[in-house]
């Protein structure tokens, strides 16, 4: 009988999952389901991207017992992948509203849905959501440059503005930071400090080539 009853059990869920592949392969049911795997692919990359990063940023960076480093980078983690679910969630099921009440896609939707998401799930001015505005800002910057040469509206440049680029970051990068340093946001401040600060600063060997700073009080 305990055969019978997994076997049973086996068929149960075998016809489930045949009645949901069913499901997804439903065309008027596309919209809503994209929505659905858009949370679960905004949770999957948010965690896959700020885990490294927290990772090295706080055993590099911060002090504190392993539980205490273990526990921030966890709530990073969670925060950026919540976010960017809720994010993809907000914004697709946005797309998908627009489009049913007028019929068709226009490019304006995706630029109103985006605004609405970005106001109410990445509005609250944290460390999480300033790095990805800020890395988000590079790539339009970039991206509206090649726009703008491509619409015709500034020339092709004759030889790659990259180098005269780089260099005006950079100058105004470490310009910033030697002057007017509070005005970095804190990751880069601390990644700053460690280049060009700490390597101002040594006693003997130990923290000239094997350690940063001195870990004694010789």
């Amino acid at each position: 009988m305990a055969g019978g009853a997994m076997a049973g059990g086996g068929d149960s869920f075998r016809a489930l999952l045949r009645a949901a592949n069913a499901l997804l392969q439903q065309r008027r049911y596309h919209a809503a389901l994209a929505v659905i795997k858009g949370f679960r692919n905004g949770a999957v990359y948010g965690a896959k991207i700020r885990a490294p990063h927290a990772l090295v940023m706080t055993f590099l960076f911060k002090s504190g017992s392993l539980r205490e480093k273990l526990k921030s980078i966890a709530q990073a983690t969670y925060a950026h992948s919540r976010n960017l679910a809720y994010f993809v969630f907000t914004y697709k099921g946005l797309l998908a509203a627009q489009s049913r009440l007028q019929g068709k896609k226009i490019p304006f939707h995706s630029f109103l849905a985006a605004c609405i998401g970005g106001w109410l799930v990445f509005g609250d001015n944290n460390p999480i959501n300033s790095q990805i505005i800020m890395y988000l800002l590079s790539r339009i910057l970039f991206g509206l440059s090649r726009l703008a040469v491509q619409k015709g509206y500034i020339p092709q440049p004759k030889q790659d503005p990259f180098p005269l680029v780089a260099a005006l970051v950079w100058g105004t990068v470490l310009w910033l930071f030697e002057y007017h340093r509070e005005t970095l946001q804190p990751s880069l401040q601390s990644s700053m400090t460690y280049l060009y600060d700490d390597s101002e600063v040594w006693h003997d060997l130990s923290d000239f080539l094997i350690y940063n700073k001195r870990t004694d009080s010789k």
